[in-house]
């Protein structure tokens, strides 16, 4: 089996891998003024703010309705129960990503079926996907890893001629577009996560589901509320998963300032890339990828080394956090051990599990800091030699 990485040495840090406190210094009258107002207004549950915060995200994502709720995986086993993906189902997915892909898709009833990534995106690689289907395959569930758009087009014809729902997990990709289309607009229904770490985070778990199509639409609302339309009448067996107005008051504050905070995403990873080209590491750290046609928002900057563990240990003692996404694929973890897949099975996800490595990158981090990251990992290298 894989091994998971040993955990790092504990140091002082010279600043934090996600720095939410800054985010908040730059908000904090907006934010302030907006839980103020929900706690006149007094209504916590679907209040007015979550209405218009649906209809933003709705019009920022492209489609006609999105439909919030509790939590981003709460979102995939919603989208899951609307398309109908039950017991004794099959979806095809990845197993290099956040346990809630697969574990939405267990929650319901259904069977994960993975296929291996492509190791230079980290994205499920379709070419894997035909030879998977079965009369039992539902539907085709990729993720849209660290912020960069999977191959929908491959996904979705795949997906057309055998008559299967796309459901997009871009609970990382909030933004992050290919050819002008965005995540979460593609596939029937989209997948989003309001996490704290995310580029659009609240303060708090919060979720949203977006649609083109009305009917898949309606069976959200009600299904993220006990499958109720009218008070005490049920048509579906449902969850409690609907979105706090709180979280969907600040949520509109910072969804404001998205486009700068992606902006500023984007121009630290060209940081990077320039520093790690004029420190000549470019042969020995593969830099995350933009393919042709893509936006990536970089909800995370991924390095890949084969010297991933050393590396971390580091810069650890350098003050300088890291983290691993992920450190074992789904199909190894124990919570999926009755799929029966062994190591082996997904070579390409199983490597990325050993040699990925996440740096800082938020839109207040520093060229000063990030020079000291690079630095510290040329000095790893420079020490090697």
């Amino acid at each position: 089996m894989n091994p998971v990485a040993q955990p790092q040495t504990q140091q002082k840090q010279l600043f934090p891998f996600l720095d939410l406190h800054a985010q908040f210094e730059g908000i904090r009258e907006e934010v302030m003024l907006a839980l103020q107002s929900v706690f006149e207004n007094q209504q916590f549950i679907l209040g007015p703010e979550v209405q218009r915060f649906e209809r933003e995200l709705a019009e920022l994502v492209g489609c006609r309705f999105a439909i919030g709720c509790a939590s981003g995986s709460d979102a995939l086993a919603l989208a899951l129960m609307a398309i109908g993906v039950g017991v004794g189902d099959e979806v095809i997915t990845t197993p290099f990503t956040f346990i809630a892909t697969a574990g939405s898709i267990a929650r319901v009833g259904a069977r994960p079926v993975f296929v291996d990534i492509n190791p230079d995106t980290y994205n499920l690689d379709p070419k894997e996907m035909e030879a998977l289907i079965t009369s039992r395959t539902k539907a085709i569930l990729p993720v849209h890893l660290f912020g960069l758009v999977a191959p929908m087009d491959e996904i979705t014809a795949v997906a057309r001629s055998h008559d299967l729902a796309v459901i997009e997990d871009a609970a990382q990709a909030i933004g992050a577009t290919h050819d002008h289309r965005s995540a979460g607009s593609i596939g029937n229904v989209g997948c989003f996560s309001f996490f704290p770490s995310k580029n659009l985070g609240g303060a708090g778990d919060g979720g949203m589901l977006s649609t083109n199509d009305s009917e898949v639409a309606d069976r959200l609302r009600m299904l993220r509320a006990h499958g109720s339309r009218t008070k005490y009448h049920y048509e579906y067996l449902g969850l409690n998963s609907r979105l706090d107005t709180l979280q969907a008051a600040i949520l509109r504050v910072k969804l404001r300032h998205l486009v700068e905070w992606t902006l500023a995403r984007r121009r630290r990873a060209d940081c990077y890339r320039l520093l790690f080209t004029q420190a000549g590491l470019t042969e020995s750290i593969q830099l995350p990828v933009e393919p042709p046609h893509c936006w990536h928002v970089y909800n995370q900057f991924v390095i890949r080394t084969r010297h991933r563990d050393q590396i971390r240990e580091h810069l650890s003692r350098a003050g300088i956090p890291t983290e691993i996404y992920y450190p074992l694929p789904l199909h190894l973890q124990p919570a999926f051990s009755y799929l029966e897949y062994k190591a082996g099975d997904f070579p390409h996800a199983e490597s990325a599990s050993r040699e990925v490595l996440a740096l800082p990158i938020f839109p207040e981090l520093t060229e000063a800091q990030q020079q000291s990251i690079v630095g510290a990992i040329t000095d790893f290298h420079r020490a090697k030699e």
